[in-house]
């Protein structure tokens, strides 16, 4: 479920994920979410350019809810494979995210027998919920609870699929994570609606 390595992204505002594409309003409400998903990606694009300066600029960079959502559906964001219309809502401390993930994509077919495994097959509405936070340079996120199609996922069935097809791969992902913000950030902290980042 590689849904968790958007947790990371949200942190990092990692701008190695983006691109310059761009998607034409067809609506008066379609206009609305380009121009947030244009600010979020003005503000990544931001936070990158500051990042390689020799003494970035210390001011908080504020992302908010509404920007990141469009972002995400704008055709910018580079989904990991299997995860389909992610959207994320913030508080003081959490994300909560909410996905399709389709699981054979995910697992390239490569069914288990196990059957704390049987649950990861074909494609479910994904809600997780994790407390994360970016701190002296380092992001940390710890996943609360996942569940699939609104039934809660055993942490045992959950933390077996995690090591079997996450961090076989990406040693650094699991259900809890440090890894290294980049670009010079310091600090990234959550709250309502909003994601606000310093660098120095």
């Amino acid at each position: 479920m590689r849904i968790f390595l958007l947790f990371s992204v949200f942190l990092a505002g990692s701008a190695a994920l983006l691109s310059q594409q761009s998607v034409p309003p067809a609506s008066g409400t379609q206009a609305i979410y380009a121009a947030q998903a244009n600010s979020c990606q003005k503000k990544f694009d931001y936070i990158r350019q500051n990042g390689n300066q020799a003494t970035p600029d210390q001011k908080p960079t504020v992302i908010t809810e509404n920007e990141l959502n469009a972002w995400l559906t704008s055709g910018n964001a580079q989904l990991p494979q299997g995860v389909k219309k992610l959207q994320l809502k913030g508080d003081t401390g959490v994300i909560d995210a909410t996905a399709y993930v389709d699981f054979d994509e995910v697992t390239a077919g490569r069914n288990s027998s196990n059957p704390l495994l049987s649950l990861f097959r074909g494609t479910h509405e994904v809600q997780a919920r994790a407390h994360a936070s970016g701190s002296g340079g380092a992001g940390q996120v710890h996943i609360d609870s996942v569940s699939l199609d609104g039934v809660g996922v055993p942490r045992v069935a959950l933390e077996y699929f995690v090591d079997k097809y996450i961090t076989a791969k990406h040693p650094e992902i699991g259900l809890d994570s440090t890894f290294k913000l980049n670009y010079r950030i310091d600090t990234a902290t959550i709250g309502p609606r909003q994601l606000t980042v310093t660098q120095k």
